[in-house]
């Protein structure tokens, strides 16, 4: 009867063990992620439009465009990549938002941006 004893308090103690890591492992995901999302609040100083291709407004195709782009200390934006949207849309897209200016930081940093293209009714 003690052994049954013993495996269940062993049993409770590795459940106790298991959930305390999954916990930890929680609380270091989120405490990394958290200053990356203070980083990627940069306030946009100008915008550029993007152009909208002929082809694309013809076709009546429309719709975000989501990107994502470094900035430097300056404002400037230094490379940028499309993260999602409509291939046809986001080449504008990203040469419209490689002129927009950022609120100069403390360092360069991430921003994720979304550019939205309306078809003509």
């Amino acid at each position: 009867m003690n052994h049954l004893r013993a495996r269940d308090r062993r049993q409770g103690l590795r459940r106790v063990g298991i959930g305390t890591f999954q916990g930890a492992a929680l609380v270091l995901i989120l405490a990394i992620a958290m200053p990356i999302r203070a980083v990627d609040e940069r306030a946009v100083k100008s915008r550029v439009s993007p152009a909208y291709p002929e082809i694309v407004k013809r076709m009546k195709i429309g719709g975000a465009v989501k990107l994502e782009a470094t900035v430097d200390a300056q404002g400037k934006v230094t490379d940028i990549k499309t993260v999602r949207g409509n291939h046809m849309l986001s080449v504008a897209a990203e040469d419209a938002v490689r002129q927009w200016k950022f609120v100069p930081g403390s360092g360069s940093s991430s921003v994720t941006v979304e550019v939205n293209f309306a078809p003509a009714q």
